[in-house]
Formats: structure tokens, C-alpha cells, sequence
């Protein structure tokens, strides 16, 4: 059987049919590599047409991880899937506040979702920070309320929620929310969306290819 042994050369080939595929999409460059990695993460076509990635947002996330900023995640997946290695070349941290017991706690004695909680958690520690929702719309949901109210102030958000219920709708709110953004229109998304447009960011900012 011949196939494809080296994981570089899979990558670039995969690369190639997605470039052949889809087009440059009128995107810039930074735009198009978050793009293409996606697609490349999902293996779906599709989502060159689903992606929504805010004017701004290549030079301001890749600023901030230049300058050290953390990401917050909602869950623990997205969390093991950004490359720590490269966020420390900054100095930041990939945080999660999900499995915190005073967490836990808040969310079962008020009946809403930890998601929601860690969210109010991790606020004071958003500034300037880039936060990262791949699973939870009640994550994103809640962090557009904080923000409004001024207790959350991050440089950027990758929403990516997914699911029937609230996904769409937290993705079209955060769309509206006047804040650098990387979301996916309509049920589709997912933690392995989250995790490889912020791993593209990562790459951005270390490549020196923050400007679009």
C-alpha cells in the first residue's frame, strides 16, 4: 500500500487541495490561514463559507499574544489543544476555570451551567486576554453580558460554539458585540474549530504575519 508517510509533506499536500478547493476566499493572508486551518482540522469544505473572522481581529490577537496575553477556554478540550509551547514565547498561559470547586459549586446551588460560571470566574483575568469558546453558547452568552456590563474587557474572542440550541444565536450576538471576533455562522463549530483558529493565530504571531 502507498500512502503519505511524512507529516509535514500530508500537511503542505492537504494545504494544496484546500488552496485548490476553495480559492484565496478575498481574504487576506492571516484571515485565509485561520481559515484554511480549520478546514484542515474539520476535513469540511463548508466552512469556508461559515467562517466569520472580524476586520480586526489578525492584528489585534496576534498584538496580544505578542505582548503575553493569556486565553481563557471554556472547557478543558480546547484548553489541551492550543499549543502551550508557542503561547509561552510570550509569556502567557492557557487558562480554564471549568473544574474549579468553588466553580462547581456556584453552578449547581444556582442552577446554570459551569460554563456560565467560569466565565464570571475568569472575568477580572480577561483583560487584554484572548478567550477562546468551542463548546458552551451559555459560555458566550455570558461573556457578551459581562463584557456590556464592563467587568470583562478582552482583545479578542474565538466563538465557536456549536449545537441546536443558543449556538447560532450567541454566534450572531457576538457578531454585533463591537469586538475583534473569529466565529462560525449557523450549529456547526466545536472545541477542534476553536482550538485550530487560535493555534493559527499562534502561528501568525510568531511568523510575523500578524497584518493582513
Amino acid at each position: 500500500m502507498s500512502f503519505i508517510h511524512d507529516p509535514r509533506a500530508i500537511e503542505a499536500h492537504s494545504r494544496e487541495i484546500i488552496a485548490a478547493r476553495v480559492g484565496d476566499l478575498g481574504l487576506g493572508r492571516g484571515e485565509r490561514a485561520i481559515v484554511t486551518r480549520i478546514i484542515h482540522a474539520t476535513g469540511d469544505l463548508d466552512y469556508a463559507r461559515l467562517v466569520v473572522i472580524h476586520p480586526r481581529l489578525v492584528q489585534a490577537a496576534t498584538t496580544a499574544l505578542r505582548q503575553g496575553a493569556d486565553i481563557i477556554t471554556d472547557i478543558e478540550m480546547v484548553r489541551q489543544g492550543i499549543s502551550s509551547q508557542m503561547l509561552a514565547r510570550g509569556g502567557g498561559r492557557v487558562i480554564c476555570a471549568i473544574r474549579e470547586k468553588e466553580v462547581i459549586n456556584a453552578a449547581a446551588a444556582r442552577g446554570v451551567t459551569r460554563a456560565m460560571v467560569a466565565m464570571e470566574y475568569l472575568a477580572p483575568r480577561m483583560a487584554g486576554a484572548l478567550v477562546a469558546i468551542g463548546n458552551a453558547p451559555t459560555a458566550l452568552f455570558r461573556l457578551l453580558e459581562l463584557m456590556a456590563a464592563g467587568l470583562a474587557a478582552p482583545a479578542a474572542i474565538i466563538g465557536t460554539p456549536v449545537g441546536f440550541v443558543g449556538a447560532a444565536e450567541a454566534k450572531a450576538a457576538l457578531e454585533t458585540a463591537g469586538i475583534p471576533f473569529v466565529t462560525v455562522r449557523g450549529t456547526r463549530g466545536g472545541s477542534t474549530v476553536a482550538v485550530a483558529a487560535v493555534n493559527a493565530l499562534l502561528h501568525l504571531a510568531w511568523e510575523g504575519e500578524g497584518d493582513n
